[in-house]
């Protein structure tokens, strides 16, 4: 047998959820849901969610309740966070207060019915067995992953223009809860100084001063108080469910409020963080962004100039580019086999598009940075580096 140590408690034998873990998680939950209505309600047939973050999830079955509520609901049970962490409890339940105060038109994920930061839980609406986003891009049918990618661009939209305004609510809970506040990006001056290095050291690749300048000027300006919203920060495909309603998101673990360009940058440079990443088809990012762009603009109006929009997106993309490749290139140059060459493919394709938009843009130097630094990723990695389609798209 084969314990998992990165589990506390014994919470995990064999990837498999301690069932003790599931039963204090439907206790926990029907603690809460008598202190939210007042009276005893039973919950049975714990059913592991195989959650991948710091909490236990399970669904449940409503099995007795004097209140009208639906046959199954979902619990999130959180260990302790570990010292120096943010607090994962607080920043998933200030986010779902957050969106359940929404009308259910413009909440784009499940309803929070009661929470409890003695037992550290959540007891959320179920959203079923639909499938998720990643579903979608595994599978067959391309119309249907393009109806779903952009299905999810527009649900990423709506989410922005209805939280624009919202960031003090958001600080509000979150201080009641002892959260920290603030997204855990980092300090632009620590990429733009790490990353010179990192590309002169794998690559042989010189980054120009004027470029450094740029991209620190780009960062000034992500991290100003223009088209601020709030963010589920981790937008990987697993994250999202397919519903009949549209895209739902899930997971919260790490949402805050800050630029909404940074999300729509994974429109362009598609779920740069998520080591799944593969590549679309000609013309999808561009549709996806539109569809973005078309939920926002009543919020922010500047976004309807074209130069505007475009500058802005930019300096999202750059930061995007620059920030996840100073934190892999170093692994990928001492790692071997197919998983370092799809990476490195991801890597230089997403190089490629910085330069090709940049150049759109008239920011030359940079474009002229970009091109190099693919180049090198291809002769270092390939030759011939091509990141491959999602299946739905082969």
């Amino acid at each position: 047998m084969r314990v998992d140590t990165s589990a506390s408690d014994d919470e995990y034998v064999d990837n498999e959820p301690n069932v003790t873990a599931m039963g204090d998680a439907l206790a926990a939950g029907e603690v809460v849901l008598a202190n939210r209505f007042g009276s005893t309600i039973t919950l049975s047939d714990p059913e592991d969610l195989a959650g991948s973050g710091p909490a236990a999830v399970v669904r449940v079955t409503v099995a007795s309740s004097p209140f009208s509520l639906p046959r199954t609901l979902v619990i999130k049970q959180y260990r302790e966070p570990r010292p120096g962490f943010a607090d994962s409890f607080a920043t998933e339940a200030v986010s779902y207060q957050l969106f359940t105060a929404l009308t259910s038109e413009d909440r784009m994920c499940p309803e929070l019915i009661g929470h409890d930061a003695t037992h550290r839980v959540l007891v959320l609406t179920d959203l079923g067995n639909a499938p998720t986003l990643e579903d979608k891009l595994r599978a067959s049918d391309s119309r249907a992953a393009e109806g779903a990618l952009l299905s999810w661009a527009r649900a990423l939209g709506r989410m922005h223009a209805t939280t624009a305004r919202r960031e003090a609510d958001f600080n509000a809970l979150l201080r009641r809860l002892g959260g920290r506040r603030g997204c855990q990006d980092p300090e632009p001056a620590s990429v733009c100084d790490q990353l010179p290095a990192v590309l002169a050291d794998v690559l042989d690749v010189a980054t120009p001063g004027a470029v450094c300048e740029q991209a620190s000027a780009a960062w000034q300006r992500v991290g100003g108080g223009v088209f601020r919203a709030f963010s589920p920060i981790d937008l990987a495909p697993e994250n999202n469910l397919v519903t009949s309603d549209g895209v739902r998101f899930l997971d919260f673990e790490h949402g805050c409020v800050r630029n909404a360009l940074i999300d729509v940058a994974h429109l362009r440079v598609p779920f740069a963080f998520w080591q799944g990443a593969l590549a679309l088809p000609a013309g999808m990012s561009d549709a996806m962004i539109a569809a973005w762009r078309a939920e926002v603009t009543e919020t922010w109006h500047e976004l309807t100039d074209d130069e505007t929009f475009a500058a802005a997106l930019l300096d999202s993309q750059l930061l995007c580019v620059w920030k996840q490749t100073e934190l892999e290139l170093p692994g990928l140059a001492a790692e071997a086999g197919d998983g370092a060459t799809s990476r490195a493919s991801a890597l230089e394709s997403w190089w490629r598009e910085l330069a090709k938009q940049a150049k759109q843009s008239g920011a030359a130097e940079i474009a002229e940075h970009a091109e190099a630094v693919a180049a090198a990723l291809d002769q270092r990695f390939g030759p011939g580096l091509e990141l491959p389609l999602y299946p739905a798209f082969r």
